[in-house]
């Protein structure tokens, strides 16, 4: 866990003064719901105890200096020329969110801004929405900006979407700027309504990342999200009404498939069947059937790999593992996929056997060390205490 004093100590040694403020927003991990945020269904997240911090204060000037202490490195930019750094992709994240302020014609000045994160860069932990919000918070708070949660989340994933090239969902951006501690939160990806459901106080959620990093702006991301769109242009055809997958059954589904060519098929039946999970499990969660929870985990891996194909060798031997453990409900690959991470229900009092059982596999059979995250379902974006 990081120290927020330390932060402040390190962006004065960097910047020469004090940061006026220090913000710190969490990574998530998606519980069940995966790949439908972009179609308009249902996704299930909690905020984690993993988090990006951002140390700021104002300049007089239009100048930015951010520093990243998970690099170390250093970019400048002025607000009247922010364009994409292709050499530094972190970089990216930070110029997006500006640009995406003063699109919004909200008057800002310069800043000075220190990083830093312990969410894991490319396990599908959300590394990108946890810095991005962070920054938008930090801008908007240092210019007396108010931007309401569901904003600063529009506003970051705009930043996403539109300047670094990945055509990303709200999910992330929205569970980092909303979460609560101790629920994960059903959220509605069309009208942005959600519902926090508690977390059962005698389970734990455990991420085993595989060590295969993915990069979304590089894989097959914007592929799927192409098909998922193509899908709902062929069944236009009998279903003018539908606008995303999300007003799509499992039912007219199967009786249009006819419409689909095969792989565009499989991508749009994993999202149907998926959103249709997500409502499955979280009813379970909120009655703690647990039991039930896990299964339609099981199912949302299984879909993952064989009907959308973004997962792994790495990944389905980990959710295999994983299940093979007494005391472990369910297990799925979470976040877009390539690589990236797992994510396990399991009883607290098996928590500790289960660490140890799926690291020590896993570096058997594949030499890899897995990074076992247990996590805590944490509050979203917010002010730290040292300054």
């Amino acid at each position: 866990m990081q120290d927020p004093h330390v932060i402040r100590d390190a962006f004065a040694e960097r910047f020469g003064y004090h940061p006026r403020l220090i913000v710190r927003a969490p990574g998530r991990v998606n519980l069940i719901g995966e790949h439908t945020d972009y179609n308009e269904g249902f996704v299930f997240p909690i905020a984690i105890d993993r988090e990006a911090f951002v140390a700021a204060r104002s300049r007089p000037d239009t100048t930015f200096r951010v520093y990243t202490a998970q690099f170390d490195q250093e970019d400048s930019f002025t607000i009247d020329q922010i364009e994409r750094r292709p050499d530094m992709p972190w970089a990216n994240y930070v110029r997006g969110v500006v640009k995406g302020i003063l699109a919004r014609d909200l008057p800002i000045t310069g800043a000075d801004l220190l990083i830093s994160s312990d969410v894991p860069l490319g396990s599908g932990l959300s590394s990108s929405a946890s810095l991005e919000v962070a920054v938008g918070y930090a801008v908007q708070l240092l210019n007396n900006i108010n931007l309401l949660g569901e904003e600063l989340a529009l506003l970051a994933q705009g930043a996403e979407n539109s300047f670094v090239g990945v055509q990303c969902g709200i999910m992330d951006q929205f569970i980092s700027a909303l979460g609560r501690a101790d629920h994960a939160l059903l959220l509605d990806c069309r009208d942005l309504s959600y519902r926090p459901l508690p977390i059962p106080p005698d389970v734990r959620v455990v991420v085993c990342g595989s060590g295969v990093h993915h990069n979304l702006g590089n894989s097959g991301y914007n592929e799927r999200r192409a098909a998922c769109n193509e899908a709902v242009r062929l069944l236009r055809a009998r279903m003018p009404k539908i606008s995303a997958l999300r007003d799509v059954s499992v039912a007219s589904l199967t009786a249009n498939a006819d419409l689909l060519p095969p792989t565009i098929l499989m991508r749009a039946r994993h999202v149907v069947t998926e959103n249709q999970r997500t409502l499955a499990a979280a009813a379970a969660l909120e009655r703690a059937d647990l039991v039930t929870f896990g299964r339609l985990m099981n199912e949302s891996h299984a879909s993952m790999r064989d009907d959308y194909e973004v997962s792994v060798p790495e990944i389905d031997l980990l959710t295999e593992l994983a299940r093979a453990v007494p005391g472990c409900y369910g297990s799925r690959l979470t976040g877009g996929g390539f690589g990236g991470s797992t994510v396990s229900m399991v009883t607290i009092s098996a928590v500790d056997g289960f660490v140890q059982e799926v690291a020590a596999g896993y570096l058997a059979q594949t030499g890899r060390t897995a990074d076992i995250l247990v996590c805590r379902p944490s509050e979203g974006v917010g002010r730290a205490t040292a300054v």
